[in-house]
């Protein structure tokens, strides 16, 4: 058998290796991603103490408040409306009689 299934096959072209670019130019396909900044950068991560977790508890109920009233005034802005909806149906059964 000439075909031997099992071998596989072989490339038909030689990949071509690009060297990466070395004119300084800003390319926003860096490897750096979208950003100009290159080197290291350093995060550091501390235990909260009780100001910290207060604040962050402060900021957390201030969005939840701010989440309840938006929620509210939608619901709100709509009690006037179904009113309106309704005594218009009740107004216009009544001139049917």
């Amino acid at each position: 058998m000439a075909d031997d299934r099992n071998q596989p096959e072989q490339p038909r072209v030689e990949p071509e290796i690009i060297p990466p670019d070395r004119t300084g130019r800003y390319s926003p396909w860096s490897p750096y991603g979208f950003t100009e900044a290159r080197g290291t950068h350093r995060i550091f991560v501390t235990r909260m103490g009780p100001f910290g977790i207060a604040l962050l508890l402060l900021a957390i109920v201030a969005i939840a408040t701010i989440a309840l009233i938006a929620v509210l005034g939608a619901v709100l802005i709509w009690i006037p409306i179904v009113a309106i909806v309704v005594i218009a149906g009740a107004l216009l059964r009544a001139l049917r009689r």
